[in-house]
């Protein structure tokens, strides 16, 4: 994949959990919730300070953080679903 963020974007997928209720009974995506939980694929490098020094970015490729729910741009490529966020969308890094 050739995409590179700029600025203080992020490229990330996310991370699918398969919704079942304890009866068995398989939720619909129509009617899931949008997954919060995403790993980065691409960073951008940074936001410019008023300086014009580049703040480097805070998260890296590869981990695994939580986004706001209904921030950034949908994008697909390969038939597969990632979303575009400014930085300031990502609300935390998961640590295992």
């Amino acid at each position: 994949m050739n995409i590179k963020p700029l600025g203080d974007r992020v490229l990330v997928q996310a991370i699918e959990l398969e919704e079942q209720v304890k009866g068995g009974i398989i939720i619909p995506d129509s009617a899931k919730e949008k997954p919060q939980e995403a790993v980065v694929i691409a960073i951008g490098p940074g936001k410019r300070d008023e300086d014009g020094k580049i703040i480097p970015m805070e998260v890296k490729v590869g981990e695994t953080v939580l986004t706001s729910k209904y921030g950034g741009t949908d994008i697909k490529i390969d038939d597969k679903e990632y979303k575009i966020l400014n930085s300031s969308d990502i609300l935390a890094i998961v640590v295992k």
